[in-house]
């Protein structure tokens, strides 16, 4: 017999139940979840309410670590693989806006007599310097011997050629006076290996007295292999050759040399007993105003190099020039923007 609509059922304890209310466990679930995500927040905001600095400090103790750890090669701005020699800035940034064109491999453009760089191009990239090394030769050479002095041409000291005086005579000796002449206008290779082996009785032991002296000098990107820079191993970079140029400069010796464009030497070893030699300086050649040195350098490796001070009126600046398309040119370009800033100041 069918059993009546409102009838309860027997599995219902004999009495009609309600609908059960499904939404209640779920509410009660919302409402835990809710409270644990008010116990996280409220932990995580306590602690770092008391530690956020310190949070912080990790953070930026993370940065530095990084910033240490860091490939010093890279090229990074402000990244360099050597520092800056003593006595040359380069802190600051480039005060003149010049531009180069074909740039040269490095350059520096400063104030000869506070060290100040008023213009730079990849100033610590260490590169070949070929004869521009005879800076060095010629402040070794001053600190030793005298002017009068003699050394003896060896055939060594005539073994090579590429720039030379050309006729000194083997097995005679030669005032060191006119060593330093043949060594530093004409860029005689012939003349520094005579005046090495006169200091050091060898040209490999020389290189060991100027590499000496660069590091007394704080040179850090400087090595040298000879006393003349033919051959390949004479490395340095534009901050350093600066930093040389102000030594080699306040040294009267040197000075009252390289500010010649020619000289005649007595030379009795050749008719007439005079000894002609003119500077490879361009800016002496070409009469620029106020120059008063330095050197140049040439090898394949190195390119064309330079190094020249101009001094007018009561400011002196130099310039080094490292692989330079024209090394006469930009040098009179950077002279030019320099001393028009400072007449400007």
């Amino acid at each position: 017999m069918p059993r009546p609509m409102n009838s309860p059922s027997p599995l219902m304890g004999g009495r009609r139940r309600r609908t059960p209310m499904r939404w209640v466990p779920r509410l009660v679930v919302l409402l835990i979840l809710a409270g644990m995500g008010v116990w996280v927040v409220t932990l995580v905001t306590s602690s770092s309410g008391g530690n956020g600095q310190a949070s912080a400090g990790r953070a930026a103790t993370a940065l530095e670590r990084t910033s240490k750890n860091a490939n010093p090669n890279s090229k990074l701005r402000g990244q360099l693989p050597v520092q800056a020699p003593p006595g040359i800035s380069l802190t600051s940034p480039n005060a003149l806006n010049v531009h180069l064109r074909p740039k040269p491999a490095a350059a520096v453009l400063f104030d000869m007599d506070t060290g100040r760089v008023l213009w730079q191009l990849h100033a610590l990239r260490i590169r070949p310097i070929a004869s521009v090394t005879k800076m060095m030769t010629a402040l070794i050479v001053t600190e030793r011997l005298r002017d009068d002095d003699t050394a003896l041409i060896t055939r060594e000291a005539l073994h090579f050629h590429g720039s030379e005086v050309g006729v000194l005579p083997r097995g005679r000796r030669v005032p060191v006076r006119t060593l330093l002449y043949g060594a530093l206008l004409p860029s005689g290779n012939d003349a520094a290996i005579a005046l090495a082996d006169r200091v050091a009785g060898s040209d490999a032991d020389f290189a060991k007295l100027m590499n000496a002296r660069a590091r007394q000098l704080g040179l850090s990107c400087t090595h040298y292999a000879s006393s003349y820079g033919l051959q390949d191993g004479n490395k340095s970079c534009a901050a350093d050759m600066a930093s040389l140029a102000r030594v080699v400069m306040r040294v009267p010796r040197i000075a009252n040399v390289v500010r010649h464009e020619h000289v005649s030497l007595p030379f009795p070893w050749l008719k007439g007993g005079r000894l002609d030699l003119y500077s490879t300086n361009p800016l002496l050649r070409f009469g620029y105003r106020g120059t008063i040195g330095l050197k140049t350098g040439s090898t394949n490796a190195a390119g064309i190099c330079l190094v020249a001070v101009v001094h007018r009126e009561t400011h002196t600046l130099g310039v080094v020039l490292l692989h330079s398309p024209n090394i006469g040119a930009q040098a009179m370009q950077l002279f030019n923007a320099g001393f028009r800033a400072l007449r400007g100041v």
